[in-house]
């Protein structure tokens, strides 16, 4: 059942009040636009940190879900799908991760992601079919994000993903959601007023990234794809990652970088197999095997270097 938002309360949300920084914006010289807009963006991380046991807890169950055997999905609408898009459509080339492990879906399909599709985020019955397109299941992690916290196709999602028992978060930049539902973890960055009065792509999607950031990256290095703050189980599919790939192993093993780039290509690209196979002088499968044997852990392997 589509859920409507009464204009009065919607007026309500902070993201739809008049940011009284930005009152005279359009009388300003660009230097003082500047200005304004760079002082409002630094409030942003203070919010986030007051959320960070909120976040915390969404990284614990999606953490839970991953090593389950489960993925994670992201749902939005307009700029909150795009940027849930992009976190997932990243994680692959950096840290290899299956394609499916992460997962965007934007109201309007793929063709949203380069126009903006009207109305699209005002149909709660596509939200159900989209999820179901993707395969999504009870063993699944959904992430909706919604700046309001009142985006219909955003709610569907999540009461049917709470009705087929999958664990659920909500990301909103106001103070709770215009309208409640039902969720594990709700994530809340009470931005403020947006400079350009509610548009929640500047403040509000700031935010938003920030967040996914925090929680894929977080993830990530949980599950071992990080050793150090190095990216070793980067996908070499670029000239940047070859090279990337290449400094990593010089660093890790003490190979110089002509060396590193060849045991590279003898891993198939895999850092971290380069870098067992050099520190344990053992062949690709069974470097394979003991990064198996040890969930993925380059730091069980070889230790602190």
């Amino acid at each position: 059942m589509k859920k409507i938002v009464n204009p009065s309360d919607r007026k309500k949300l902070s993201t739809e009040q008049q940011n009284i920084n930005s009152h005279q914006i359009d009388k300003l010289p660009i230097s003082e636009i500047l200005h304004i807009i760079n002082n409002e963006d630094q409030i942003i991380a203070q919010k986030i940190n007051q959320a960070l046991p909120q976040i915390e807890k969404a990284v614990n169950v999606a953490e839970k879900v991953i090593r389950s055997g489960g993925k994670i999905f992201y749902i939005g609408a307009g700029t909150s799908g795009r940027l849930g898009v992009l976190d997932s459509t990243e994680m692959p080339p950096t840290f290899s991760v299956p394609r499916k492990l992460f997962q965007g879906i934007i109201a309007g399909g793929r063709e949203a992601l380069v126009r903006s599709i009207e109305g699209a985020e005002d149909n709660p019955e596509d939200a159900i079919t989209d999820l179901k397109k993707t395969g999504f299941k009870k063993s699944d992690f959904l992430l909706g994000i919604a700046s309001s916290g009142a985006t219909p196709y955003v709610i569907s999602a999540l009461e049917y993903a709470k009705n087929i028992g999958s664990k659920t978060a909500y990301l909103i930049c106001n103070p709770k959601p215009l309208i409640p539902v039902k969720v594990d973890v709700i994530i809340s960055i009470d931005v403020g007023a947006e400079i350009i009065t509610g548009s929640t792509r500047m403040k509000s999607g700031t935010a938003t990234k920030m967040v996914l950031n925090m929680i894929s990256t977080t993830l990530m290095i949980r599950l071992g794809k990080v050793y150090g703050n190095l990216m070793v189980d980067l996908q070499v599919v670029n000239n940047k990652l070859l090279d990337r790939g290449s400094r990593i192993i010089e660093e890790l093993t003490g190979l110089n970088y002509d060396s590193s780039k060849e045991k590279l290509a003898e891993a198939d690209g895999s850092v971290k197999t380069a870098v067992v196979m050099t520190l344990k002088k053992c062949t690709k499968n069974e470097a394979e095997e003991m990064i198996e044997d040890n969930d993925g852990l380059l730091r069980k392997i070889i230790g602190n270097k």
